[in-house]
């Protein structure tokens, strides 16, 4: 770094398709690096494995000089502990200050520009929705809702449309009612034989982005008058917004918020919207992504020294 530029802030996210790192200089943001992202083991996430891919995308970017980093990771609550955390990202980045949160915090914060009321629903693979109002923890809102995984939950997700498809595939295949013959055939097409089909997504650690590819053969089923493929998409559309208004709740005057690939499909982003209508509400176009709220976390952080804390959701060195 050069000896007459200040120190950088560093935002990282850290998802299941990769880790994307972004520095800025006085306001200036550089590039978006990627490196793989979570590992997991029987120990849960590899973090130092995380770290040391972050401090080499910085070394080789030439940043040596960090007053702030804020690390945003998916798994955080379930799969690491936090304060571990905190210690190897900062020992690794060598940060003056490092901020350690929920990848839905720095989701909220990405999609709303800024930290302000609001909540928002994230319709990925998986499906998760967060609502916060950024005060004090034991006297204001911060909820999650969902995340539980394909199996558990993930209401509303791509991995939840095309199970939902799939199963109505099958359905026709069997012969029973709600079936859908396009959909065995779109499931043929991308799967096989049938007596594939359960080898192909129930075993091995892709299963969800294996169900997830099937969401936009429903969704394109939907659109050209497949009922079954229809009722799918609303259901998913609507859960979406019960999760994102079972988030919201208890927040005054929120912006709401959706984001996420499986929104490009045109029934389900109606019948969320739809949905989020009929309860009095409206969306609010994203301003952006994780990235850009752990960049503007790591931003507040070196100009303040602080962020909103919660125990839960965010941990500070």
């Amino acid at each position: 770094m050069s000896a007459d530029r200040s120190p950088a802030v560093v935002g990282v996210d850290v998802g299941g398709s990769g880790l994307r790192l972004q520095w800025s200089y006085a306001g200036a943001p550089g590039p978006v690096l990627t490196a793989p992202g979570v590992r997991i083991g029987s120990g849960g996430i590899d973090v130092p494995a995380l770290a040391g891919d972050a401090a080499r995308l910085l070394h080789d970017g030439g940043v040596d000089d960090v007053a702030a980093v804020c690390w945003s990771q998916r798994g955080l609550l379930f799969l690491s502990d936090p304060v571990e955390v905190v210690r190897v990202v900062s020992s690794a980045l060598g940060a003056e200050r490092t901020a350690v949160v929920s990848d839905a915090v720095a989701s909220l914060v990405g999609a709303l520009g800024g930290v302000r009321p609001g909540a928002v629903v994230a319709a990925g693979t998986g499906a998760v929705a967060f609502g916060s109002d950024f005060g004090s923890a034991d006297t204001s809102v911060w909820r999650l809702v969902d995340g539980w995984g394909h199996v558990l939950g993930d209401r509303g997700s791509a991995a939840g449309v095309g199970l939902e498809g799939l199963r109505a595939g099958l359905r026709f295949h069997d012969g029973l009612p709600g079936g859908s013959d396009r959909l065995l055939s779109e499931g043929e097409s991308a799967f096989g034989a049938t007596s594939h089909w359960p080898r192909r997504v129930m075993t091995g650690g892709d299963a969800p982005a294996l169900l997830a590819s099937f969401a936009p053969r429903v969704a394109e089923a939907a659109t050209l008058g497949d009922a079954v493929a229809a009722r799918i998409c609303t259901a998913a559309g609507e859960s979406l917004a019960e999760s994102l208004l079972s988030a919201a709740r208890g927040i005054d005057s929120p912006v709401l918020v959706a984001t996420g690939g499986l929104l490009a499909a045109e029934p389900v982003r109606s019948a969320l919207e739809a949905a989020v209508a009929s309860a009095g509400e409206s969306l609010t176009p994203a301003v952006g992504g994780a990235l850009d709220g752990a960049l503007h976390l790591a931003t507040v952080l070196g100009e303040t020294g602080t962020i909103p804390r919660h125990p839960a959701y965010v941990h500070l060195s």
